[in-house]
């Protein structure tokens, strides 16, 4: 597996767990890094994509949900909803993964975590929202109103 999609594989089960559990993310990426070491900066690179998306999930979620009306969020698979997030706070919010390695990264997740519909669904909902890349960067480009004060994952505990 690739170093950045190694990375990405992390971020996702953090996402994952944080999504359907109630432990703290701090924790989870905390041990999933224990479990599987990453170097300096592909640590930070995961950090970053967990921290990045939670601040976001509700504005992502929304675009989501615009994009895929016929899914709703609460009925989608947890594992299908946080490869989208991230793929969508990849090229929306972070700016520094190209739109179509964001989608083929995804498409490459969900051909490992997903079901076997999962990989068209993702390409699906983040092909029509590619449309709209400009939109979504302007709508994503302001920082969400609940991090005024922003901490990453590993300074959360601080």
């Amino acid at each position: 597996m690739k170093a950045r999609r190694k990375a990405r594989a992390v971020a996702l089960q953090v996402l994952f767990e944080t999504d359907c559990t109630t432990h703290p993310a701090e924790l989870v990426i905390a041990q999933r890094l224990e479990e599987q070491p990453l170097s300096a900066e592909l640590d930070d690179f995961a950090r970053r994509l967990v921290a990045g998306v939670l601040s976001r999930a509700g504005m992502v979620d929304e675009l989501i949900h615009k994009h895929a009306p016929e899914w709703p969020l609460d009925q989608m698979a947890i594992i299908d909803r946080n490869i989208l997030r991230m793929a969508i706070w990849e090229f929306a919010v972070d700016r520094q993964t190209p739109l179509k390695v964001a989608i083929n990264e995804a498409v490459e997740l969900a051909k490992l975590y997903g079901s076997d519909s999962a990989p068209r669904f993702i390409n699906g909902v983040l092909g029509a929202l590619a449309a709209r890349e400009a939109e979504i960067v302007r709508l994503l480009a302001a920082p969400p109103a609940s991090q005024t004060t922003s901490k990453s994952p590993r300074n959360a505990a601080d």
